[in-house]
């Protein structure tokens, strides 16, 4: 049970670790590197959510950039996906195997845990490499450790 107790922490992370991204970007100047590097963020989590499914995700974009107005919308429906996902799975079956291909359709198991967790760590390497590029136009980064979202 313990890591399923992590594993909703750092989905609950996650999401506030975007929204407070998304609040960043659209509070400043346009930093075309920045929302891409956020867009990939949500992107990735729709193609992990829809691979967790069992549906095909080689379609899925992973590099597109989108508006900030959509990214609003891609937030809440991983967040939805993700909290309904969440919700239905146990101890049990977090050792399953998932079998998926990749956009260049090599094909690819690994276990719900290391999926969720995957997920839940690759957005955090992505929101460093944004406030970088925040930094570099004298923009304040914004917190995202998760010791300060336990705070």
């Amino acid at each position: 049970m313990v890591f399923l107790e992590t594993i909703h922490s750092m989905f609950k992370h996650l999401h506030w670790a975007n929204q407070r991204i998304l609040e960043t970007l659209q509070n400043g100047e346009e930093n075309k590197q920045a929302n891409t590097l956020f867009s990939h963020i949500l992107h990735a989590e729709n193609v992990w959510y829809t691979r967790l499914k069992g549906a095909d995700s080689s379609h899925l974009p992973i590099w597109a950039e989108v508006s900030l107005e959509s990214c609003v919308e891609m937030i809440n429906k991983n967040h939805h996906n993700y909290g309904e996902f969440l919700a239905r799975i146990s101890n049990t079956n977090l050792d399953h195997l998932v079998l998926y291909k990749n956009s260049k359709g090599t094909e690819f198991h690994h276990s719900i845990r290391d999926i969720l967790t995957h997920v839940a760590l690759h957005g955090q390497y992505h929101r460093g490499q944004i406030n970088q590029k925040l930094r570099a136009v004298d923009l304040e980064p914004i917190n995202v450790d998760y010791i300060t979202f336990r705070r």
